[in-house]
């Protein structure tokens, strides 16, 4: 397998189960990697192996980068993805895409053209139960997509917010749970659900006081195909309950996933400790497979470090699209996607209406 050269923005604790992986995989040689904290990116070096450097441009041509992965505050990252391009490397950026549609159109424009590949993570679409969901929608096993429901019921304390200067701040965040925990669901539900026709959505800080963003929110999806969906999410819950994305079909039969027991993981601080199970199988003649589903997936979590685990499974999926010339399975359009759901969300709070798509960048 020909190895590419790959590089890592952001020397901070997601950025350790990013390096992990490209120190790791066969189709990867970790060549550099950077932040703007030469200390940070020279300790990180030592650690994970590459060059350290501060300035973007500089390490994709002086380490001749192929593939980036950008752990940087959401904010930061299109200034580094543009940058990148530019240079011509291949990026892959964790979630969110970005904080506002403006950055997300910036960084899709410059992928396109200076030709490379542009993915963001989603690491739970590789969820064993997850990856059951889609081929039992996609096989029209629940009929058509009707109902979908995201719920979570998770729980941050204030020394999570303490952790980095940027949590927890419009300006540094871009926002609270919207932006920062719900992106893997919001994507799943959009998977499953399929194009949207237009979100109504509210929220509120119900008790954290600390900081400025929100850590609830509710949602009404109406989708292109009829279908509709409801969210959930906050993290005020103590302590942390579940996380859960269930889609109900024309046909009757309900399909579902818990992704997250009890409060979701915190990267670089804590790690999965239980599996993400089917909790929710209706689809007529299958019924009984709902234990055997569960039984295969606690065998199959007892022998994996979940907490790197998908990463390094989306990970490789993008170098492949870099080496067959192909779409990643999560494109830039489809974190673009996600940033449009958490934004109407916030304009229909702010314009006390439904938020009709495709939606438009006005920052």
């Amino acid at each position: 397998m020909r190895r590419l050269r790959t590089a890592l923005i952001g020397c901070g604790k997601v950025g350790q189960i990013h390096a992990s992986a490209l120190r790791d995989l066969p189709g990867s040689e970790l060549v550099a990697v950077c932040d703007s904290d030469i200390h940070r990116a020279e300790a990180f070096s030592q650690r994970f192996g590459g060059r350290a450097f501060t300035d973007v441009a500089s390490m994709v041509l002086d380490a001749s980068v192929q593939v980036v992965s950008i752990c940087t505050p959401h904010p930061l990252h299109a200034t580094s993805a543009v940058a990148c391009a530019r240079a011509g490397a291949h990026v892959i950026v964790e979630k969110p895409m970005a904080a506002t549609l403006t950055d997300c159109d910036r960084m899709l424009a410059a992928a396109r053209g200076f030709g490379v590949k542009l993915g963001v993570i989603s690491q739970r679409r590789w969820y064993e139960p997850v990856r059951r969901m889609k081929a039992a929608i996609d096989a029209g096993k629940i009929g058509d997509p009707a109902l979908g429901v995201f719920q979570m019921f998770s729980w941050r304390d204030p020394g999570y917010y303490r952790s980095d200067p940027w949590r927890g701040r419009w300006d540094a965040e871009g926002g609270g749970v919207l932006v920062n925990q719900s992106p893997h669901q919001l994507d799943l539900l959009r998977w499953f659900m399929g194009e949207i026709e237009e979100i109504s959505g509210d929220w509120a800080n119900l008790n954290h006081p600390d900081i400025e963003v929100e850590d609830s929110a509710v949602a009404i999806v109406r989708f292109r195909r009829g279908g509709l969906a409801s969210i959930v999410t906050s993290v005020s819950q103590k302590p942390g309950l579940f996380t859960k994305v269930h889609v109900h079909g024309t046909n009757g039969a309900s399909i579902g996933v818990e992704t997250d027991r009890g409060a979701t993981f915190i990267a670089g601080v804590s790690s999965i400790a239980e599996p993400p199970l089917n909790d929710l199988w209706t689809i007529p003649g299958e019924e009984h497979r709902l234990a055997e589903f569960q039984d295969e997936d606690r065998a199959r979590f007892a022998t994996i470090d979940a907490t790197s685990h998908y990463h390094a499974l989306q990970i490789a999926d993008f170098l492949e699209a870099v080496r067959d010339d192909r779409p990643p399975l999560v494109t830039g359009e489809d974190g673009r996607d996600v940033v449009a759901m958490f934004t109407a969300i916030y304009r229909s709070r702010r314009e006390r209406r439904p938020i009709g798509f495709p939606l438009l960048a006005t920052e």
